[in-house]
């Protein structure tokens, strides 16, 4: 049995402000209660996340919407005129057919799903845009949010294009690239000493104490989340309407993965896709993967870790969705493994010599972890398969400075270049 939640929705919010969306649920206890900006449970502190009526919903609808993630505002909790407001208009990127990967590799197909194509060049341009839209409908004035990066850069961006303030916490050895995309649309970037779960126990506390404010991930998370459903929808799209076998997703907090099994879930139940099993991967950074231990060793209860990784943007060693990624995870026939940090390097290259797609360190642990689930025989090298690249290796350049440049360096003469490539001719 459930209990509804005892909090209101704030009043002033305009007929159709959330879309299909109708309420909030705990996904701890299954309490209900009203749409709002609320995060967790009073029943039984447990997280909330948006529940949906949808109407009928066809291929068609969606595929006349605009080429961007408004194209699947029906399934989102926004209102239907989303698409008129000022956002950056993330999503539809592209999905690479990845055939010299896939030969590398030893996969019969695989598809890139490459999300540094995004206004800010990670997969966080998603999520925000969907936060934004929930900040606007609930008259809240300033979008922040605690980030390892991609998120400051995408919230620093959103807030820029609609017209409001923005405030980003990252740690103070957060990647300068990241620092610097951010600063860049003159937002109130604040580094903070310490690790990113210090920096979101702040934002947790500000959150509690400013009005007005909405913490993308923290006081409107359970919209900001609903945004990486969108993978999940483009990919079964540009597939022609179809699930692939497998996907390998990286994973911080892990909302990302528990979403798009949602989305998959959603698409089965409208009748947009065939019903079919399919398994979820989950990747992390050796240095930071306490989902991965937790996994290992059988546990439903994830532990947290102190970070110590060159991933930067996986590097949360208390992540809040920890224990639903296990249970999507077991529950599809997953797995989820990690990688150091010398493999992610190497796998950075790997994508970027076989595809010409240069990954940020995230792209390097996915790709990375995809090798190793092949070598230890738990990928299934006829099936096809689907890797997340989450964000652009412009953001973390650091990782590969020391690995690549010039072969040599001649001076401006024909003779020295001659000496020079009669060892490099094919």
């Amino acid at each position: 049995m459930t209990t509804a939640i005892s909090a209101e929705a704030p009043a002033g919010c305009r007929p159709g402000a959330f879309g299909n969306a109708t309420h909030l649920i705990c996904r701890a206890c299954g309490a209900t209660g009203p749409l709002g900006p609320f995060y967790a449970c009073v029943e039984c502190f447990g997280p909330l996340e948006v529940g949906y009526e949808f109407p009928a919903v066809t291929r068609a609808q969606l595929e006349a919407g605009p080429k961007s993630i408004w194209r699947y505002a029906p399934l989102l909790p926004v209102p239907a005129d989303i698409a008129t407001f000022r956002s950056t208009d993330p999503g539809f990127t592209r999905l690479v057919d990845a055939r010299n990967l896939a030969d590398d590799l030893g996969l019969r197909q695989l598809w890139v799903k490459d999300d540094s194509g995004n206004p800010t060049h990670s997969f966080k341009d998603r999520v925000v845009a969907v936060a934004l839209s929930a900040a606007r409908e609930l008259g809240l004035k300033v979008l922040a949010c605690p980030s390892t990066g991609n998120l400051a850069n995408a919230v620093a961006a959103a807030a820029a294009r609609a017209g409001i303030r923005s405030v980003v916490l990252v740690p103070e050895n957060l990647e300068r690239q990241k620092i610097l995309a951010s600063a860049v649309y003159d937002t109130t970037l604040i580094a903070i000493e310490g690790t990113y779960d210090d920096v979101n126990k702040l934002a947790s506390e500000i959150a509690g104490e400013e009005e007005g404010w909405a913490f993308v991930n923290v006081n409107v998370r359970p919209y900001y989340a609903e945004g990486s459903k969108t993978l999940a929808y483009e990919i079964a799209e540009q597939l022609g309407w179809r699930i692939p076998d497998q996907i390998v997703i990286p994973v911080a907090s892990g909302s990302q993965l528990t979403k798009i099994d949602k989305g998959l879930q959603e698409l089965i139940k409208l009748g947009l896709v065939d019903e079919k099993p399919y398994k979820i991967f989950g990747a992390q950074a050796t240095g930071c993967s306490p989902i991965a231990q937790a996994y290992r060793a059988g546990h439903d209860v994830v532990r947290p870790v102190k970070p110590d990784t060159i991933a930067k943007s996986l590097a949360i060693g208390n992540p809040a969705d920890g224990p639903y990624v296990l249970d999507t995870v077991r529950r599809t026939g997953g797995v989820i493994t990690d990688v150091d940090d010398e493999t992610v390097v190497a796998n950075i290259q790997r994508l970027a010599r076989t595809e010409g797609i240069f990954a940020e360190t995230a792209g390097g642990v996915t790709v990375g972890v995809t090798a190793k689930l092949i070598a230890d025989g738990v990928l299934d090298p006829a099936a096809e398969t689907v890797v997340i690249n989450s964000g652009d290796g412009l953001k973390t350049l650091d990782a590969v400075a020391d690995k690549v440049g010039p072969k040599t360096t001649i001076p401006p003469r024909y003779e020295a270049f001659e000496a020079f490539w009669k060892d490099e001719r094919p």
